[in-house]
Order: C-alpha cells, then structure tokens, then sequence
C-alpha cells in the first residue's frame, strides 16, 4: 500500500534535479558572507521582491522572528489576526526574543482590515505598549488558504505609513496565492517593509526561508540570526536547492491548489463532514459531523495509507503538495467518496 502524506506541504523532498543542483553548489562560509550560492539566493530573492536585500534562514519561524526583532523595541507590540503562525506556532517567540506584546484581532478566516487594525492602535500612554508592528499572514495556515489581495493591502499599508507602524507579510505560502491570482509580484510586495518567504514547503526545497527587506534592517537581522544561532557555513547547498525551487517549482503550484478544490467539494458531499472552509488555494480545513472526531476519523484514513493533520477536536486539515502524484490524487479521492462512519 502506497503511503500519501496530507500531513504538511513541509514533507516534500527533493527530486533528483534539486539534488542534482545542490551537489554542484559553488559554497563558502556564509557567516563571513562568503558562500557564493547564498549570496546568489539572497540576491535573487531581493530583486524577485523589488526589495534591497535577503537574508538566507533556516526556518520561517526565523525569519519572522527576526522581522519582529527588527522592526520593534521591548515595551512595543505587534498587530495580527488571532489565527496568525506568528502567534500561535512560533512558541512565544515574539515575547521571548523581542519583548514584546502582542494585539490580537478577529479576523475572517485570518485575514485583518485596516478599520480592524486602526480600532486596536494604542494611544499613547505609560501603561500601554506602542503599537509598532503589523503582521499579516498570505496565504493563512488556520485561516484555510485564505489570502490579501493588493487592493486588500493598500488600505492596510496606507494605514501603517500614517501612524508609523511597520508592515510585516508571512508569505509561508505566499506563491500558492500568488499563482491563484496571477497578480504581479512586485504589485503586491511593494506595500511590505519586510517579506519572510518559505521556501520548504511548496516549492520543494529541503530547508529554508527567505527574509527580504531594506539593506540597514536585513543588516541587522543578519546579527540577529548569529546570536540565535542561525549562522550558518557552508550553506550554499542548502541555497541550491532553493534557487530551484524559484525557477522551477512556482506555477506547478495551481496543481496542488486545483486538487484542494476538487477534494474540498467532494468533502463537502459527504454526510460525515459538517462544513468545509472555503478553499482557496492547497489548503483544506473541514469540520466532522454528529460528533465524529477528529482522531477517530484519521485513524480510519490511515487504513487506506493516507496521513493527515488534526486541527481540533473535530476538525482535520489536508494539504496538497508536490510529492503527491496523479495515482495518490485518485486513490484520496477514492476514498474519501468510500468512507463511512
């Protein structure tokens, strides 16, 4: 029995042309900035984004930990849709690495608006802290996939330059909503003082993210990620596989969020399935019904081979990436339309 895995787009492995290109990286010490290949990745991904300069991380989670460190002193805080990774996944990281606090809104499958953000705005005061930073999530992970279009953002950027706030974009999976609307790239990013990319998850590569932003604040994040360990040596052949991952893994990626579609409707149909969230773009949420719960259910799923992701009692999320084949497509939605409870 074949394994299909819905668990995460982060179980993708390289295929052998990204192995290849990994293999014949040209690399050096990339703490004294001397690996070629990552400065090549930094240097695309900043042109990519029609921003200054990139900063080659380990993780996501760095990268938006150190936009935070960044863009913040102690006593400030961030702005951000309840939903957001930065909140709930990153373990505290903003409290823990920049002292701040954080303002939490309610958004709509994890999207913010500007009214929304200027309602929380804090005024000035001893005893509250300065609202410096605001953080959206494009596309959202608990939100389902959801994601900003440009003119969503303007009205949020033109609100941030007026009150001196900061506007941060975790774009885990930014190139998932990017290819579901075919808008222009710079468009978009040029609202954003600081970009945090993904590169390890639906495009492919092993490991990494990309932190764009201005050439004096990606200088200082580069310090920032020394002194949390982030420095790395011979990294380039880590950044090999992400210039591939650019190059060749980016509109494969209306693939994975058309297979979410089609499985979300086909969810949709089944009497054990509450509600399905809308499905935007590779990410589906749904909620059980009559009760059924979430474990019960995956437990089930697995007989048949296919892994997911529990997202509540009763909720469970599928992702669609690019391991999964034309024959694991047809056998998850084979059995989805055999299940029963």
């Amino acid at each position: 029995m074949m394994q299909i895995n819905m668990i995460s787009d982060t179980v993708t492995r390289p295929t052998k042309v990204m192995l290849e290109a990994m293999f014949s990286a040209k690399v050096g010490d990339d703490v004294f900035q001397s690996d070629p290949t990552v400065n090549a990745l930094e240097a695309k991904a900043a042109k990519l984004c029609g921003k200054e300069a990139a900063l080659f991380c380990p993780s996501g989670t760095m990268t938006n930990q150190l936009a935070i460190k960044m863009h913040t002193q102690p006593l400030d805080e961030i702005i951000c849709d309840h939903y957001s990774h930065v909140y709930r996944y990153e373990t505290g990281g903003y409290a823990f690495n920049s002292q701040v606090a954080v303002n939490l809104i309610h958004g709509t499958y994890g999207k913010i608006t500007a009214d929304q953000i200027e309602a929380v705005i804090q005024p000035p005061a001893d005893w509250l802290p300065t609202s410096k930073l605001v953080v959206l999530e494009s596309s959202t992970n608990k939100g389902g996939g959801n994601y900003y279009l440009p003119s969503e953002i303007k009205p949020i950027a033109d609100l941030c330059a007026a009150h001196n706030l900061k506007l941060h974009l975790d774009g885990a999976r930014f190139f998932n909503a990017l290819v579901e609307e075919e808008y222009d790239i710079l468009d978009y990013l040029q609202y954003f003082d600081s970009v945090s990319l993904c590169l390890s998850k639906g495009l492919g590569a092993p490991v990494g993210s990309v932190l764009v932003g201005k050439s004096e604040e990606i200088k200082l994040a580069r310090k920032f990620r020394k002194v949390m360990g982030g420095g790395m040596r011979q990294a380039g052949y880590l950044a090999a596989a992400g210039i591939y991952a650019l190059d060749h893994n980016v509109e494969r990626l209306t693939i994975d969020n058309q297979r979410a579609k089609e499985v979300g409707l086909l969810l949709a149909a089944q009497d054990y399935v509450e509600e399905v969230m809308p499905v935007k773009t590779n990410i589906i949420i749904f909620e059980l019904a009559n009760e059924l719960e979430a474990s019960t259910f995956l437990e089930q799923l697995e007989t048949f081979g296919i892994l997911a992701s529990p997202f509540g009692k009763y909720s469970v999320r599928f992702i669609f990436h690019l391991d999964i084949t034309d024959e694991m497509f047809d056998q998850i939605l084979l059995v989805i339309d055999q299940l029963q409870f």
